[in-house]
């Protein structure tokens, strides 16, 4: 079942933000019994607010551990959250315009996808992109793994390409930057440091 009292306890901790968009930063721990973490919290600030949500970062959690299932599933706009340490399956379920960085997923990785902007900087799982139908997903993938993960119930080879256009590069490098500013990764040091040569490994979803 989801655990209603970890988010009551962050719903509370919000309460500034919730009743005038006070911004509010906390630290708390988080272990993989905790489900659909932020949800509820979402859907105070849907109430509230409606569709727009919160200005960007009005909520940050610095979270440390594991989560549990439906992580920030119908995450809304406003909350922002760095967790330290891995997570379990439906990451961001319904999330709206999501912009996500990761250095890795398992099965079933953007599952009816319908906007945003993804960046896989590592493995993916088997039955990939099932069902996505919008938004755009950039996976490095130097040893050509991507077409045998791949779900091709509508995504098909024929839509994975290189990394071609001069826009799409600008918003990748951008958030790989971004990513390394917020994480200090090894891996996006690398990718940066010989951009000419590993763009040519990042394709496009």
């Amino acid at each position: 079942g989801i655990d209603t009292a970890y988010d009551l306890k962050l719903i509370e901790f919000a309460k500034p933000s919730l009743e005038n968009k006070t911004k509010v930063t906390g630290d708390f721990k988080i272990k993989n019994i905790n489900r659909t973490v932020g949800t509820m919290l979402s859907g105070k600030i849907a109430k509230r607010y409606g569709a727009e949500g919160l200005p960007d970062d009005t909520i940050t959690l610095n979270l440390t551990g594991s989560t549990g299932q439906s992580f920030m599933a119908f995450g809304m706009k406003g909350i922002t959250i760095n967790l330290t340490g891995d997570c379990n399956d439906y990451v961001g379920k319904g999330l709206s315009g999501a912009t996500a960085v990761v250095e890795g997923v398992g099965d079933h990785g953007c599952e009816y996808m319908t906007g945003g902007t993804v960046v896989i900087l590592g493995d993916i799982g088997r039955n990939f992109a099932a069902g996505m139908s919008g938004g755009k997903v950039f996976v490095y993938d130097p040893d050509k793994q991507l077409k045998g993960k791949l779900n091709h119930g509508i995504v098909n080879s024929a839509d994975i390409e290189k990394l071609i256009d001069t826009e799409d590069e600008v918003i990748l490098r951008n958030l790989i930057e971004k990513h390394f500013e917020y994480t200090e990764s090894k891996k996006s040091k690398m990718i940066l440091d010989n951009w000419d040569k590993e763009k040519f490994n990042i394709v496009r979803v």
